[in-house]
Order: structure tokens, then sequence, then C-alpha cells
């Protein structure tokens, strides 16, 4: 049966939540167990992409929830690699990326999920900077480099996107059914935007989200290289198939 709609006698449709993972044994544990809290029917991919930190021991705990299952790279391949295992076999009619950090809340997810379920939104991106959710005050140019590939990402693709960066897309699965991710590393946030957008035949929302963003010290990875990246693939994907 197909799980779609909202109506009485209708089952709500099957979440699938996406979670590449790479050297986090400080939060892995809690944010696996906040995913499987929300009330929501789900199954949840962990790819834990060659971690050496002992985050496998830890992932192997949940071997035995049937609502987890857990994939493994040999060696560091990236997010936008990761994506792509897990996406192979994802079962759901709505999917959804979740960092392995707590950067991002995973009870907040209903919020995106709402939209999805009602029939009004093909594709909504949890957006940190309106909607007056609780946000970090930390990393000034983070922030302003985020505006600036948003503000990019809506001249290329006429959008009125204000958080191209979000680590919460939330997407039907027919978006990205034949869609190849090409990206191995953190450019695929923006290759996922370009193409959303590209297509022109999704209704794209944005839903406010709050956002616990971490420092360097505290484990983050992505740096302002990342950034140049960013930008190259925002117009790399507007101006080729």
């Amino acid at each position: 049966m197909t799980r779609t709609g909202d109506a009485p006698g209708k089952e709500k449709p099957l979440l699938t939540v996406l979670m590449p993972c790479f050297n986090e044994r400080e939060t892995v544990q809690e944010i696996v167990t906040r995913v499987l809290a929300v009330p929501i029917p789900l199954e949840l991919i962990v790819v834990d992409d060659g971690s050496t930190d002992g985050t496998r021991r830890i992932l192997d705990e949940f071997a035995s929830e049937d609502r987890v299952r857990l994939l493994f790279h040999a060696r560091n391949r990236g997010k936008g690699a990761a994506l792509s295992t897990a996406l192979a076999v994802a079962r759901g009619d709505v999917i959804v990326v979740q960092d392995a950090d707590l950067e991002y809340d995973p009870a907040e997810l209903p919020d995106l999920y709402k939209l999805i379920r009602q029939g009004r939104a093909d594709v909504v991106f949890g957006t940190r900077f309106f909607g007056g959710k609780p946000q970090r005050a930390h990393m000034f140019w983070h922030k302003v480099g985020n505006r600036l590939l948003t503000l990019l990402s809506n001249a290329l693709y006429d959008s009125t996107l204000t958080d191209m960066e979000t680590g919460y897309k939330m997407f039907r699965r027919e978006v990205v059914d034949g869609m190849t991710i090409e990206s191995q590393r953190f450019e695929v946030e923006p290759e996922l935007t370009a193409k959303i957008l590209k297509a022109k035949r999704w209704r794209v929302y944005e839903v406010a989200i709050s956002y616990h963003g971490r420092s360097y010290e505290e484990g983050k990875k992505i740096t302002w290289r990342d950034g140049f990246r960013a930008a190259w693939t925002l117009v790399k994907f507007r101006f080729t198939d």
C-alpha cells in the first residue's frame, strides 16, 4: 500500500532519515536516540563514513533496532558519497538528511514533514535565518558565507530561499528518483539545491528551525574552502545538464 496522503484510513507516509556519520562518537548515540523518538513512522539509515574514533562501536549498539539500518564505508569518502549510499537503499515516501552531530534538532522534523504530508509541498528546507527559533550566536564569517551562497543560488535559479546551505532538506521520494549525486563532500548541499530548483516543477517551502552550531574545537568540519566549492557547484549545475 502506498503511504501517501493524510485522509482517514490512510497510513502516514514513511519517513526515511539519512544520516552520514564521520568521527562523531561524542554525539552519535544521542542523535540516533533523538531521531528514534520522533513521533513519525520512520526508518533511519546511518552511513558510517570510515570513522576512526570508535563511532562504529557505538552504532553497533543499535544493530538490533528494527528501524535502524547501519551501513559502513571502509574509508572516508565524504558526505555526498555517504548520502548516495543511503539513498540507494531508502524505502521511504519522504526523505530527509540529518547530520550526526547535535546542530539540528530532530524534534523539529514534524514541522517540515507536516507540509509534505498535507500535500502542500514537495520539498521543505529548514531555515535558520527567520522565524524566531533559538540560534547560537557565533562564527560571523560562516553566516556571511551562507548568506552570500544563498544570494547566489537565488540569482542563478530565480528563487527566494533564505538558507540554501541548511542541513535540513526534506523531500518527496520522487524528487530524487533518478537523480545522481555527483558531489563527494559537503558540496552535496548546493548540488541538491541546484537540481531541485533547476527542475522548476517542485513546490519548495521553508520552515523555521533552531540551530545549535558547533565550533571547530567542538568538532565542526566544514571550512571556508568548502564555501568556494559550494559557489562553483551552484554555477556548474546551472549551466550543465
